[in-house]
């Protein structure tokens, strides 16, 4: 090995350059490193007092729309005791319904209004009713046969509710009375009792949503910002978007788009707490202040987009970074002139480094007989580069196949994990249900799905298999799931449920996938079962002897839009043994590519009795496995067997 010797001079010249280098780089770290120091100081200020000044505006906001809504309750109190000291006088009623509209400017209207005939004298309807409308105050009797105010919810609630109530925005306008106001009214309830006791009649005092949202949406504490109030059902009552009022509500957004974020500001706001959520709203991450409106039950928030209340310190902060880098260049081209000579070499390495850091790792470095640190520099540097070029080769490959890996298992996880239930036995306290299921799919990821869940004393299932496997299969796995327990849980029958998720799935199915699915819905008291079997496999009932259900085979979701789909009832299935499958059953191929069968599925049902669910899925997945042997899976293979007991 040839020893490389360095005269003094030498030395102390390569010392020099080194230093020059470093001096640039330990300045450009002071700099970076207290400008990062700086920034974040001053970005948490910004965001703090942002928070701050957000929750103020919110704040007053709120005091001021509960101070009127007080008032609401305050001027129903005070003409509470009149009414009662009248209560036999139906003619004092109009004028009461009139003063107390007059004397209170924030009210839109009163009503006060009686049960059935309780005026024989009036009839069967008597509503004495006032509103402000244009600046005059209309006062008439409101009920009649075409407007039996009896049954609409500023009448029922109190009655139901025996104490005062708000009401949600609603437009009461009675048909052929032009002199009535048909904006949203969100009314004020209390109900009238008697001397015996007994409910005889309503207060209502109505303000206008209007007045309410323009109070509301005055809160801007930045240019761009806005604000939305939600009632108790989570529906927007206020919101500058006027295609969501009234019509959506805080969660459907995450129902569309799985947008968990949005769900959890949704369940705080509807939970009364206060707070701040940050979120993305249509792409745009915002930061949302909200508090509950203890008065209504209702909850008012303010969002303020993240580029509202960091513009200007973002604005602030590319000129301060333009300046810091501006200093830093022309140190770098002073020191550069004055060394430049002495870098000389350096510079050749550094520029042909380049060329070799933008991929072309074959070619050729500077011949260099100097035996200084230079020549140390580009020996080892080309010894590095063979490395480097055999590197990158296995990185490419490794990273790659670790992308593809690690994208498909992160979509599986959140899929499959969280759209299927895995807890068994799944319900607990009951004793008359025995059900169990399993899946395995063929990939990493599969198509096939179930679920279940019990309400109103009927359990609600199903079972599917989507066309192809894999990730796009995962991702249709879910979208069914989801509608089916969410079209479920509005108690639809099964032939319903199908028809709206094929309507549902079968927009924008560009790729023309599709699923087969059983659904059922099974009485627990009757022992009834309705089902609507999608183009599945037709399922085992275990009663005497097993034997596959005759079902009407419908077309598979997702295929045809607007299809019509048969449901189908068995009367009784208490004591019957019911197993769903898909395909990966019957179609399982061994080695030599036999598949199972469907005659072999009832052999292994019939061969013996079975004690419960678990075991006979357990048994039928073991017969699977040892006619596969160590052949591949050809499909996923989903099995959900349900009894209810005797």
């Amino acid at each position: 090995m040839k020893k490389i010797h360095l005269s003094a001079l030498d030395l102390r010249r390569s010392l020099s350059r080194r230093l020059s280098l470093w001096i640039v780089l330990f300045a450009a770290a002071i700099f970076l490193a207290a400008l990062v120091y700086v920034f974040v100081i001053s970005r948490n200020a910004v965001r703090q007092e942002a928070i701050r000044g957000a929750s103020r505006e919110l704040d007053n906001t709120v005091l001021r729309v509960n101070g009127i809504l007080e008032d609401v309750q305050i001027a129903a109190d005070n003409l509470e005791w009149l009414i009662y000291k009248d209560l036999d006088n139906p003619d004092r009623m109009m004028e009461y319904s009139r003063n107390v509209v007059l004397n209170n400017p924030f009210l839109n209207g009163c009503s006060i209004s009686f049960e059935p005939n309780y005026f024989p004298s009036k009839g069967r309807y008597f509503s004495a009713y006032s509103n402000r409308m244009d600046g005059v105050v209309y006062t008439q009797q409101e009920g009649n046969d075409q407007y039996q105010y009896f049954y609409l919810d500023w009448y029922l609630l109190p009655k139901l509710l025996g104490q005062p109530c708000w009401t949600e925005p609603y437009t009461d306008q009675e048909e052929g009375d032009d002199t009535m106001d048909s904006r949203m009214t969100v009314s004020y309830c209390k109900p009238l009792i008697g001397n015996d006791g007994s409910f005889v009649g309503a207060l209502t005092l109505d303000i206008s949503l209007e007045w309410l949202s323009q109070t509301i949406s005055a809160v801007k504490p930045y240019p761009n910002s806005y604000s939305i109030l939600v009632g108790r059902g989570g529906t927007f009552l206020v919101h500058p978007d006027p295609d969501k009022l009234f019509y959506q509500t805080v969660f459907t957004q995450q129902l569309v788009q799985q947008d968990q974020e949005m769900w959890q500001l949704g369940q705080d706001m509807l939970s009364w707490k206060e707070g701040m959520h940050f979120i993305n709203l249509d792409g745009e991450p915002c930061f949302v202040f909200f508090e509950p409106m203890m008065t209504t039950g209702w909850s008012v928030a303010i969002v303020c987009s993240q580029e509202d209340i960091f513009g200007n310190f973002r604005r602030f902060q590319n000129v301060v970074i333009a300046l810091v880098l501006g200093g830093l260049l022309l140190m770098f081209l002073v020191f550069s002139r004055l060394i430049g000579k002495m870098l000389e070499p350096l510079r050749r390495l550094a520029t042909q480094t380049q060329v070799i850091a933008s991929g072309k790792f074959d070619s050729k470095l500077p011949e260099v007989t100097r035996m200084d640190e230079i020549g140390l520099l580009t020996h080892s540097f080309g010894d590095m580069q063979n490395s480097l070029v055999t590197y990158v080769e296995e990185l490419t490959a490794t990273t790659a196949k670790k992308e593809r890996i690690e994208g498909e298992l992160q979509i599986a996880r959140h899929i499959q994990m969280s759209m299927v239930p895995g807890t068994f036995p799944p319900f607990p306290s009951r004793t008359d249900i025995d059900l169990y299921a399993s899946m395995s799919p063929a990939k990493e990821v599969g198509g096939d799905l179930y679920d279940y869940f019990i309400q109103a004393g009927k359990l609600h299932f199903c079972i599917g298999d989507v066309s192809g496997k894999g990730i796009p299969a995962s991702l249709f796995m879910a979208v069914a799931c989801n509608l089916f327990r969410l079209l479920s849980k509005q108690g639809l029958p099964p032939a319903e449920i199908a028809r709206q998720i094929n309507d549902n799935m079968s927009e924008g199915n560009d790729q023309l996938m599709f699923v087969t699915m059983f659904i059922g819905c099974l009485d627990l008291a009757t022992g009834c079962l309705e089902f609507c079997n999608c183009g599945h496999n037709p399922p085992v009932l275990l009663d005497s002897a097993p034997h596959y259900m005759d079902c009407i085979p419908n077309t598979p979701i997702g295929v045809c839009a607007g299809w019509q789909y048969q449901g189908q009832v068995l009367e009784n299935l208490r004591g019957i043994t019911l197993l769903l499958y898909t395909d990966g059953l019957n179609e399982a191929e061994n080695p030599v590519h036999e598949e199972f069968g469907n005659d072999r599925v009832l052999q292994e049902l019939a061969a013996r009795p079975f004690p419960d669910a678990r075991t006979l899925v357990e048994s039928l997945l073991a017969a699977v496995a040892a006619h596969v042997q160590d052949a591949a899976p050809s499909d996923d293979l989903t099995l959900l067997c349900l009894t209810l007991k005797s």
